[in-house]
């Protein structure tokens, strides 16, 4: 077997290990780290349906951009104040005209509001704004089908 065949093989098969090294590691910190998930969750939607009940749809996302932006930023903050708005939306009294501006279905103008939302919220820069902005976007969606099928 050739020199450059045999180094070939060594490399593959650490490759092989890191790979299966990085996934263990990732599901036995998910195991671990999983309940605690779950309980911020639930107690950041309880969140969102306590301050939903004093507010407007308005007032639901803009608490959710200023609990945000005082948190560290990441992907579990920007899924845990998803869950607040979603939850705040749920029960908060309609603002006139909430839904106007929020595209449905046309990509480009959904990029281009999704733009527009982060500088309002003054997060441009933030790769989990547009994550944290899909409630509102679900919300409105469903308000506006709900609207068609009234017709």
């Amino acid at each position: 077997m050739p020199v450059w065949l045999k180094a070939l093989l060594i490399i593959a098969v650490v490759a092989v290990m890191l790979i299966v090294g990085v996934i263990g590691a990732g599901y036995f910190w998910w195991v671990r780290n999983r309940d605690a998930f779950r309980t911020r969750g639930r107690e950041t939607a309880a969140e969102g349906r306590e301050f939903g009940r004093n507010s407007d749809n308005s007032g639901c996302v803009d608490e959710t951009f200023s609990r945000y932006q005082k948190g560290s930023p990441g992907f579990f903050n920007a899924i845990y104040y998803g869950n607040f708005m979603r939850a705040c939306l749920e029960v908060s009294r309609p603002t006139p005209g909430f839904c106007d501006n929020v595209p449905a279905g046309k990509t480009k103008e959904l990029m281009t509001w999704l733009e527009s939302q982060c500088q309002r919220y003054n997060v441009p820069n933030d790769q989990k704004c547009q994550q944290l902005l899909m409630p509102e976007i679900m919300f409105c969606g469903v308000r506006k089908q709900g609207e068609r099928n009234e017709n």
